[in-house]
């Protein structure tokens, strides 16, 4: 008979031997599964473009505005600032950033709630009339959104902008990169820190945004990527009515219900979008666990179409007609089984 190797001869193989095998073999594969997944996560969440930031460009402080001050003055000093931190940039052979904050400017006519040009950078502008507005959407960008990268987020306001004035002229779109978002190759943007950091302003300036606004204006939050994970963290008060997550990693919660607001809760994923790989667990603080498409999480779904991650705001897509549907407060087209 031959003897089986690896065994000395005579031994069979015990009952003993089997068991500790076995929960060696559970266990590796246990520990393997964990650090797969983490790691896919990682690998899921950095893989697309990784922006150049500079975080050493110098740039002026941000103008000190009263909470109170008209829009028009509002506007005015932070164009003012804006063209300061492009002096300042272009001084100190800073071209690349320089250029971009000129084409931020827009000849003198872009509408700016905040600017801060230090770091990576902050700003929040308005395109459409604020003050006539009934109509609001609040775009919030993911990971790697800078000053650096400004004009690829601003396209996609654009484009809602003249879908939402196409069919209702009162609406406006605020591009809200008020937040220090995380880099795409970074730990930060496996957690949700820099999203609780950045809820605890974003909730406050809805605040105030709906003040601004024509009197009973219907506020939308539209949350792309990590920019969802800000959202599900933020508290609105009634003025918000829906809040829509669309290429979302997750938000940390378990269900729709859980999130701190009031707003109808909107999910959907284009078809080729890659964050719909991103295994939806959570590991010791690591990732945002349940998937927002799934009907588990209970939140209404939209189609996307077959897009991916960066598709959804583009001119002709049906995710960028079902986000205006929504902003416009009518029903969506469902997802197609």
């Amino acid at each position: 008979m031959t003897r089986a190797a690896g065994r000395p001869a005579g031994r069979p193989p015990g009952r003993l031997e089997g068991r500790t095998a076995g929960r060696r073999a559970g266990r590796r594969p246990g520990r393997l599964r964990r650090t797969l997944l983490a790691g896919l996560i990682a690998a899921a969440v950095v893989f697309p473009v990784s922006a150049a930031a500079s975080p050493d460009v110098p740039a002026p402080p941000p103008a000190a505005l009263a909470e109170q001050a008209p829009l028009p003055d509002r506007y005015a000093a932070n164009r003012a600032d804006l063209a300061e931190a492009a002096r300042m940039a272009r001084d100190a052979g800073r071209t690349g950033r320089a250029a971009k904050l000129r084409a931020m400017e827009a000849d003198g006519t872009a509408r700016f709630l905040a600017f801060d040009g230090r770091g990576r950078g902050r700003a929040v502008e308005v395109l459409g009339d604020l003050e006539t507005a009934d109509r609001v959407a609040v775009l919030v960008p993911g990971s790697d959104t800078t000053l650096d990268t400004y004009q690829r987020f601003r396209a996609g306001a654009v484009a809602l902008q003249q879908r939402l004035r196409a069919e209702h002229p009162r609406s406006a779109v605020v591009a809200w990169l008020g937040y220090d978002t995380p880099g795409t190759v970074s730990a930060t943007v496996l957690t949700a820190d820099r999203a609780d950091a950045a809820a605890a302003e974003l909730g406050p300036f809805l605040d105030r945004l709906g003040r601004s606004a024509a009197p009973g204006a219907r506020l939308s939050l539209l949350c792309h990527s990590y920019g969802s994970v800000v959202c599900a963290r933020t508290a609105t008060g009634p003025e918000v009515g829906d809040m829509a997550l669309f290429g979302s990693p997750g938000t940390g919660a378990g269900s729709a219900a859980e999130l701190p607001t009031g707003a109808r809760v909107w999910a959907g994923r284009g078809g080729a979008d890659w964050i719909g790989h991103v295994p939806h667990v959570r590991l010791g603080g690591i990732g945002f666990g349940t998937d927002p498409v799934d009907p588990a999480f209970g939140a209404r779904l939209f189609a996307a179409g077959p897009g991916g991650h960066s598709d959804y705001l583009k001119p002709g897509t049906t995710s960028l007609d079902s986000l205006t549907r929504i902003v416009l407060g009518h029903a969506p087209e469902a997802p197609h089984a």
